[in-house]
């Protein structure tokens, strides 16, 4: 095997071009191998074998730095850069990232895992490095999906206006998490047809190279001819009115063209785009097919393609089908999603109501304002965004949404601890951030039927913007209790009755009795926590805040007074949560005796949904033990 021989980037020099297509071919099947036992994102990586191994043999990291948008195409970079003997521990608990981490590795240089900020971040790099003497490149590897993100254009108009000497690679695949939509990518593709231009301009360049002693004058002498025809073949190219010089398209997958270029590239002093097209997938065939089913999956069987199925229904499944039933009903229903159209539980309400679905691609800000836009003309919006992508439109959310009094739903999916993915993809923050925001409701459904109906109301009761907040999760089982209609502010109470099958004569005679008060996606590590306390012989009931905001707090107050202690457990951040701010209310009339079980304001890594949960003291273990003691 070559990769072990790998034990960092300069070890690539030696290899020939034959060794170096044997290295790609084993680069994939590593990662199948590993992805397929693990989950992780697959189709991204394979498509970026070759050009990570040209990247990495044309330029020195960590002298020079390549920085990776998004980073989920970095599985390459890793094993070729000293992690090879780890690699089968990806997004395990204490191993490595499924992204590029500053913790990990000299060779990484952001902690990333949100798309469109690989330009910034490498001009901020480039420019520090200038001002301090460092000659290092710097290179942005961006795909054309997280060009539909304004920071990424943002980022490249300050280029090209710095007139910094950044390297901007455009992977282009054709696709980002699922399908490109809209102007950009068109562009690209029409981009693509100008192949002849790179084709003629590199025989010439080839053959250049080969006159001995007059190859550099000649050089410079049909550098203009080749400015003019690519002005003739190449009119209005964006990267070219940004300021940028522009290469491409070149074959993602022909690692020599690709290292000629990039050498030729690395000696250019001002902004240049090298745009690469590349095949999401490439070398496993199920990917390469669809490869929207293999960005982020779970494990699965490598042989046959075929995942493991959920063995049952997920949250996610659940407001699928609640949208699709209520859409069937009001024709004013329209659905939103930046580009997760499959991960949101979208896409089949895309295929029940292709007119009335919008997937505005990587653009979490535009999606909220867009349906901002949508509910003032009349519309009723269902936007569904990750709980961790959403923090990317608070602005869009205050401005645009609350204070337009719109009534517009936003669905936060993966809400609470995330597995696989680490810290950026936690999804912690959003009851802190968006519970100060005026005209705004946050809903904390429990099971499949709780969701429904607070979806139904949310369409058909409330006047203003409703927060949804659901988990990467399987419905608990039914209770009675999580069938109780919506009413504004109210909870829902779980007595051990129901769901310990306490008699009436053994609940009253039970003294110490304890109230647990979660959020919906906390429900199943409470309960189980319970029923392990109430078999020791306490007692302890469970109120859900099915409204996080607004909050019926003269019902919670009288609740309250029956209980010794209360505990909370939020599946956010605490610093801001409604757990702190319930306690504080309950201090003031005399009620002491709490304990909270929230995330601390720190970040959280990779693993299980229960290592993060462990790690956060919020595990069944954790919240029994605080019911003990």
């Amino acid at each position: 095997m070559y990769l072990e021989k790998i034990d960092s980037p300069s070890d690539l020099k030696n290899f020939s071009q034959k060794e170096l297509s044997a290295l790609s071919s084993e680069l994939r099947q590593k990662i199948i191998s590993v992805v397929g036992s693990n989950g992780g994102h697959l189709a991204s990586n394979l498509g970026a074998v070759e050009l990570t191994v040209a990247l990495h043999r044309v330029f020195q990291t960590p002298k020079d730095a390549i920085v990776w948008d998004v980073s989920h195409q970095c599985y390459a970079h890793k094993l070729l850069t000293g992690r090879f003997s780890g690699f089968e521990t990806i997004r395990q608990k204490d191993g490595l990232s499924g992204f590029t981490n500053i913790d990990e590795s000299e060779h990484d240089f952001f902690t990333s895992g949100h798309a469109s900020t690989s330009i910034s971040s490498a001009l901020g790099l480039l420019t520090a490095w200038e001002r301090q003497k460092h000659d290092g490149k710097v290179v942005a590897v961006i795909g054309d999906g997280a060009l539909t993100g304004g920071l990424a254009f943002e980022g490249l108009e300050h280029a090209g206006q710095l007139s910094k000497n950044l390297i901007v690679i455009l992977n282009d695949n054709q696709m980002s998490i699922d399908h490109n939509t809209g102007s950009v990518s068109r562009y690209l593709s029409r981009l693509t047809v100008t192949a002849r231009y790179q084709s003629f301009r590199y025989k010439i360049d080839r053959l250049v190279d080969k006159i001995p002693y007059i190859n550099k004058p000649l050089e410079k002498m049909i550098f203009r001819f080749k400015r003019s025809l690519k002005g003739l073949m190449l009119t209005n190219n964006l990267f070219v009115d940004l300021g940028f010089e522009y290469v491409g398209p070149l074959n993602g997958h022909n690692e020599h063209e690709l290292e000629m270029v990039l050498k030729k590239v690395r000696k250019l002093h001002r902004p240049v785009v090298v745009h690469v097209v590349t095949k999401k997938g490439k070398g496993y065939l199920p990917a390469e097919e669809t490869p929207e089913n293999f960005h982020g999956v779970g494990p699965f069987d490598v042989q046959e393609g075929n995942f493991k199925k959920p063995g049952s229904l997920t949250f996610t499944d659940s407001f699928s089908s609640a949208v699709i039933g209520l859409g069937r009903k009001n024709e004013k229903i329209v659905a939103i999603t930046a580009a997760m159209a499959q991960g949101t539980g979208l896409s089949k309400f895309e295929k029940k109501f292709p007119g009335r679905f919008f997937d505005v691609g990587i653009a979490e800000e535009h999606a909220v304002t867009f349906a901002g836009g949508l509910a003032r003309g009349g519309m009723i919006p269902v936007c569904c965004i990750y709980s961790t992508f959403i923090q990317r439109s608070v602005d869009q959310i205050i401005h645009d949404i609350s204070l337009q009094k719109v009534h517009s739903i936003f669905v936060m999916d993966r809400a609470g601890a995330v597995p696989g993915d680490g810290a950026t993809h936690q999804g912690i923050f959003d009851i802190a951030l968006f519970r100060p925001v005026p005209n705004a409701v946050i809903m904390s459904p429990v099971s499949d039927v709780d969701l429904h109906l607070c979806l139904r109301w949310a369409v058909n009761g409330a006047d203003s913007a409703v927060f949804i907040r659901i988990p990467k999760l399987a419905c608990p089982p039914e209770l009675d209790a999580f069938r109780q209609p919506v009413t504004v502010g109210k909870g829902i109470f779980v007595s051990s009755r129901d769901f310990a099958n306490l008699s009436d004569e053994e609940y009253v005679k039970r003294s110490e009795k304890k109230l647990v008060v979660t959020t919906g996606g906390m429900f199943s590590e409470v309960k189980d926590a319970s029923l392990k306390y109430i078999e020791e012989g306490g007692l302890a009931d469970i109120f859900v805040m099915r409204f996080i905001k607004p909050f019926d707090e003269n019902y919670f107050k009288e609740l309250v007074n029956a209980y010794s202690e209360v505990i909370f457990v939020e599946d956010g951040v605490k610093t801001g949560g409604i757990s702190e701010y319930l306690e504080t209310l309950l201090l003031k009339i005399g009620f002491n005796n709490t304990k909270i079980l929230a995330f601390d304001e720190k970040f959280y890594s990779h693993g299980t949904r229960q290592d993060v949960l462990k790690e956060a003291g919020l595990d069944t273990e954790s919240i029994y033990s605080a019911l003990k003691h």
